[in-house]
């Protein structure tokens, strides 16, 4: 077995505490669960999963949200009930 090395990054609070969660839920350490990922990347060459940006989140989409919450903060525009679509 090859000697293991330490490896330290950061993660933000809240996402180390909800990874231990779900590690501990599956019965794992965090350090297994990196391990598991980090064998898979090298066996494999790619990320395990698809890593991809959300496009609620994209410049146009906060201008045009911005933009309509400075119309209704204005009075230009005005929040409407409406029914729920369903599939």
């Amino acid at each position: 077995m090859a000697q293991a090395v330490m490896v330290n990054f950061r993660l933000d609070e809240e996402d180390k505490r909800n990874m231990e969660q779900a590690c501990s839920e599956l019965g794992l350490s965090m350090s297994a669960a990196f391990t598991i990922f980090a064998k898979k990347v090298g066996r494999e060459k790619r990320i395990p999963f698809e890593v991809s940006v959300d496009p609620f989140y994209s410049e146009a989409n906060i201008r045009y949200l911005e933009k309509k919450l400075a119309d209704y903060k204005a009075g230009r525009a005005k929040l409407v009930e409406h029914e729920l679509l369903e599939d």
